[in-house]
């Protein structure tokens, strides 16, 4: 199995396309600006209605290689808190942040994060990023998210950690029902592929294993050589299915489901949060894992 994923544009009017959805803000709603549409959604999590939260990057839209725009400086500039990932998937902030003349504190979620096994990226790169797809590291950024809304309004604090409190145990069941499905799996149908270095954190939870990516960041095609070692170890593995996540051209694992006879499944989504009901981190991971089980058990 082979897990492969169009930047949407910002909505016009200054605000990001990831802007929608959670409770109705209140007036005097701390203004939270995130770099990607799931860390929105942890923040709202936490947040409820003291929170106004907006996203930079839209959804469906790709973190890797996004290219902001003078609307998104606005955007940023009126924040009254800002959270990003960190680990090299948005230090396109940096430079955003300093056109803004923003003061607002940044929060990188995942930037030496307690209890984290960091597995590595790419060669000579920062560790893998992709830390939020182990449910159990995710609990650990509403953790952090907790903290830094209390930082940034205390009066609201209490309301922050029974929010946080109860989402940590609606975290909790997930990660379980994650890994109990995953394990009633046969040994041999849980060796995998991904697009990009998307899923470590996800196999090495909840014991799968990945023989290979087609690229190692987004926005780098492999050479012919490399596409020759993976279609390789395709068919050595066994792998019976391509995973292309929503965000991505399926151009490439076309290509390679063509020289395997894998499937290719193109609606998985990692990086950003797509139409219900994957509009939620919960109802994203929920929609992954249903997709997954359904190519790891087809035939």
């Amino acid at each position: 199995m082979l897990f492969v994923s169009a930047c949407g544009p910002s909505s016009g009017d200054g605000q990001p396309a990831g802007s929608e959805g959670g409770p109705t803000a209140a007036p005097d709603a701390l203004r939270v600006v995130t770099t990607t549409t799931i860390f929105a959604d942890l923040v709202r999590q936490v947040g409820g209605s003291a929170v106004s939260v907006d996203s930079l990057v839209p959804k469906g839209g790709e973190v890797h290689t996004f290219d902001p725009t003078p609307a998104d400086v606005k955007v940023i500039g009126s924040a009254g808190l800002i959270v990003a990932n960190g680990l090299g998937l948005d230090d396109w902030l940096a430079s955003l942040a300093s056109d803004a003349g923003t003061s607002a504190p940044v929060v990188r979620l995942g930037d030496d994060l307690p209890g984290v096994t960091y597995l590595a990226g790419t060669e000579g790169a920062a560790p893998n990023p992709h830390l939020w797809l182990n449910v159990a590291y995710a609990s650990k950024y509403v953790d952090r998210i907790e903290t830094a809304l209390s930082d940034a309004d205390p009066s609201h604090a209490s309301q922050f950690r029974a929010n946080a409190d109860a989402y940590r145990t609606v975290l909790g069941s997930l990660d379980t029902e994650i890994r109990d499905r995953i394990q009633a799996l046969p040994a041999a149908s849980k060796v995998v592929v991904s697009f990009h270095e998307a899923f470590p954190y996800f196999a090495a939870a909840y014991g799968l294993t990945i023989v290979g990516s087609i690229v190692d960041a987004p926005g780098q095609d492999p050479s012919a050589g490399e596409l020759a070692n993976l279609i390789q170890k395709i068919r050595s593995s066994g792998a019976r299915a391509i995973f292309a996540e929503a965000q991505f051209s399926a151009k490439l694992a076309d290509t390679i489901a063509g020289e395997t006879g894998t499937t290719v499944v193109t609606d998985l989504y990692t990086d950003t949060l797509g139409d219900p009901p994957a509009d939620t981190y919960v109802g994203m991971m929920r929609s992954d894992l249903d997709r997954i089980l359904a190519a790891l058990t087809a035939g």
